[in-house]
């Protein structure tokens, strides 16, 4: 206590501020739309803190403005911010996986050290891998190994450090690690961008992010593969060894991940249609399907079905040829932005293409007449047979091949009628998808960077597209700069009986072509105008669909579908030409059935038929042919028991009529 001064007169005497450097603010909206007043500069993490510490707990990166961000960004000024987490998002698992890719990648090199080189190790739709050029390939026997330095490395919880570094002292630095690929692919980035590294205690990567804050927020992990990858996908280039694994916050997640992988091999279409004998791949043909009896059954139905939906729907259907020459390709873009996936060859010296799309066959189909305002919208389905060149790495079974027939659309129509017409693909689009119990969801592709036409062009595609959805009330992920180079674009992602998801259908809007292609119709005014044109598929590709169904059903299709419905099953050869007559009966109302009359006992005959997976299984013997009744077997539903042979066919027709599942 000073003494010179009276003890009331300091307490009495008005408080003066602290002097301190006053502290910039900006606002931050957060994804529910509330405002959070926050100093400039603060990293994401700091405020995912402000917001919940819960939150920052389980944070893996971020969006700031549309664009995804590390936790260890600075954010500067007003900006939008959704905070992301492994559970809440697609970007947050890939945050989550790209970090245990680097972990991967330390193990490994702590093992085999300089007898392994870095590539790419990305994150991908179901967890990660990384690209390694190896001395001697690592067998499978060693996962377990590397495995256990994974765990050793998210144990010690190492700092994950972000730092950039000029060009010349980034190659300096990967030459002296004799990371020969980082060299490469540093030297090829464009002059100007930021060469960024992340740094986990001995170990560094080339790389953009964003990553986890540290190698303990990690938790269960597993390597689930190996293959050879060439490098880059150039199979000129050298042969590498590709590792895939998965990782999750929980060990039950992974638990229930690797249950569902043991499902899925269980459901491999490849398999499956060996099986079931539905198609094949000959060597002499890779990535061209042979479609055997059973599988051009199951073809011919859903083509049948598709065929009278679309009927229903007012389309008209039309076949436009394989082969069409080069100028055409010029006109619709192709031959510009896809003539590295498409299949040439010459005719009377003249370059031709075989088609990759079939778009703009039916841009020459409505180019053939004058149309009238009166006679749009058009709505022109084909389903049309494409080749696309797929690298050999890539093919798939029916997934990824090099010829497929696509259930494609063309719909021509009036500027006003463009969102009804939207609406009307969307709610059949949901009509073919609840017949086969499919849940989906809807992703929207906008501007790509290789796109053509003009700003106000995309601009109204876009809202076009955005404003059906918005008002069918039907959320959306916005997937920026994926759309077509023509078009933005709305895809389909269905969900199969593992929860596993496919993009099938799509909606493309499209202001190029008709302007390409000179396309008119002759408006109310008597003058000439220019139509919109939707491009759309609902199944995807016939061969790739059905390599979903085979998957999702596990090969025991509903009986609507099952390439044979009723098997019948005489128990001796004198219940042989009564099992005919059953058979008979059934094919006058259109049931598919086989009678197996081999000289086998009946169990094995049951045993059999259950493995083709047939939807029902008629057992005759002497009280059935007497009684002219059948024993019904179900697939479902085991031994239901006799049944007069009338009663047993309307059960069955109700069955395919009603698309039961």
């Amino acid at each position: 206590m000073c003494p010179h001064v009276p003890f009331l007169e300091r307490w009495n005497r008005p408080l003066v501020p602290a002097k301190r450097k006053d502290v910039d603010r900006m606002k931050i909206t957060l994804k529910d739309g509330s405002v959070k007043e926050v100093n400039k500069g603060i990293s994401v993490l700091e405020l995912a803190k402000e917001i919940s510490e819960g939150l920052a707990r389980n944070a893996t990166c971020a969006k700031v403005n549309g664009e995804v961000k590390d936790l260890r960004y600075n954010i500067e000024e007003d900006s939008e911010v959704e905070i992301l987490t492994f559970d809440n998002s697609e970007d947050g698992k890939k945050a989550y996986w790209h970090t245990t890719s680097h972990i991967m990648a330390q193990a490994i090199k702590r093992i085999y050290g300089n007898d392994v080189k870095l590539t790419i190790g990305p994150a991908i739709a179901n967890g990660f891998y990384y690209d390694f050029d190896v001395k001697e390939n690592i067998s499978s026997d060693d996962f377990e190994k590397i495995e256990a330095e994974m765990k050793k490395i998210i144990k010690e919880d190492l700092p994950i450090e972000r730092y950039s570094l000029p060009r010349d002292e980034a190659i300096k630095f990967m030459k002296e690690q004799g990371e020969d690929y980082k060299v490469e692919l540093i030297e090829e980035l464009p002059e100007g961008e930021e060469i960024s590294f992340y740094k986990q205690g001995e170990f560094t990567d080339l790389c953009a992010g964003p990553h986890l804050m540290s190698t303990g927020k990690v938790k269960a992990v597993k390597i689930l593969s190996s293959s050879g990858a060439y490098w880059r996908g150039d199979e000129h280039n050298k042969m590498l060894q590709r590792f895939y694994g998965i990782s999750y916050p929980k060990a039950s997640q992974l638990e229930e991940y690797l249950n569902m992988l043991e499902e899925a091999k269980k459901r491999d279409h490849k398999k499956l249609g060996k099986e079931l004998e539905l198609f094949m791949i000959a060597p002499e043909g890779p990535g061209f399907p042979f479609f055997l009896p059973k599988g051009m059954v199951l073809r011919n139905v859903l083509e049948d079905f598709w065929r009278d939906i679309h009927r229903k729907n007012g389309y008209v259907e039309i076949k436009t040829p394989m082969i069409l020459n080069e100028e055409l390709w010029h006109r619709s873009g192709h031959w510009d932005h896809y003539k590295e996936n498409m299949y040439t060859t010459k005719i009377d010296g003249v370059d031709y293409g075989i088609k990759p799309m079939n778009c703009p066959g039916g841009m020459l189909v409505y180019k053939s007449k004058m149309h009238s305002y009166k006679d749009l919208p058009i709505r022109a389905g084909e389903l049309g047979l494409v080749h696309r060149h797929e690298k050999s790495g890539e093919l798939n079974g029916l997934f990824r091949v090099r010829c497929f027939t696509q259930d494609d659309a063309h719909i021509f129509c009036l500027p006003e009628q463009i969102e009804e017409e939207i609406s009307r693909i969307i709610k059949l689009v949901d009509e073919v998808y609840s017949i086969f119990g499919f849940e989906y969801t809807l992703e929207l592709s906008t501007r790509p960077d290789d796109s053509m036409g003009s700003d106000e062009q995309w601009e109204m595609a876009e809202g076009a597209l955005k404003k059906v959805l918005k008002d069918l009330n039907m959320p959306y992920e916005l997937n920026e700069g994926d759309g077509a180079f023509y078009g933005p674009k709305i895809d389909f992602h269905i969900k199969d009986s593992l929860g596993r998801e496919w993009q099938c259908g799509t909606i493309q809007l499209d202001f190029q072509m008709p302007e390409r292609f000179d396309l008119t119709y002759i408006g109310e005014d008597g003058e000439k105008h220019r139509p919109v044109m939707l491009h759309r598929v609902i199944f995807g590709s016939i061969e790739r669909f059905i390599g979903v169904l085979i998957e999702n059903y596990a090969g025991a299709f509903p009986t609507w579908l099952a390439p044979v419905q009723v098997k019948v099953l005489p128990i001796a050869d004198a219940h042989v030409e009564y099992a005919n007559e059953v058979k008979a009966r059934l094919e006058d109302v259109g049931i598919r059935v086989e009678v197996d009359d081999r000289n086998e006992k009946i169990g094995y005959k049951i045993r059999e038929a259950q493995l083709q997976k047939i939807p029902y299984m008629l057992v005759l013997g002497d009280k059935e042919k007497e009684a002219g009744a059948v024993g019904v077997r179900s697939r479902k539903d085991g031994d239901i028991g006799a049944m007069p042979i009338d009663e047993f066919i309307a059960k069955v027709v109700e069955e395919i009529d009603t698309f039961a599942k």
